[in-house]
């Protein structure tokens, strides 16, 4: 059975960080995508990192390069996203999940239909 569990999540000021983390089990991890997503009430999901875990090959949203930071312990089956310098607008639930490698690219990585498998999700909340 596949399982993808986040942790890390909670109530930071503007300016602060959090580490995320999502623990993957039930499927062979190098042969996956592994995709962080957010979202906010009334507003679609949206990609903000993603990892191709074979290559190490990784890809941002625009709106979070250079503060945001996808990686991976492969002998753990874990992935983190570490986010720095936290805005308002990173509020959000966010969401680890993972499709196999050949489903996505470097254009279609932020897609949710994409990915097959999700977790449950671990608040984030960002305020002033």
């Amino acid at each position: 059975q596949v399982q993808l569990v986040e942790s890390g999540g909670g109530a930071v000021q503007v300016g602060g960080s959090l580490r995320l983390a999502c623990a993957a089990s039930g499927f062979t991890f190098g042969d996956n995508c592994m995709g962080w997503f957010r979202q906010a009430p009334g507003k679609e999901r949206e990609g903000v990192a993603g990892l191709y875990i074979g290559s190490g090959s990784t890809f941002y949203a625009d709106s979070v390069k250079g503060r945001f930071i996808i990686s991976q312990v492969h002998a753990q089956n874990t992935m983190t996203l570490q986010m720095n310098d936290l805005k308002a607008e990173d509020t959000g639930m966010y969401y680890c999940a993972a499709t196999f490698w050949s489903r996505v690219g470097p254009t279609t990585w932020h897609e949710p239909a994409r990915y097959g498998y999700w977790g449950q999700g671990t608040q984030v909340t960002v305020s002033s």
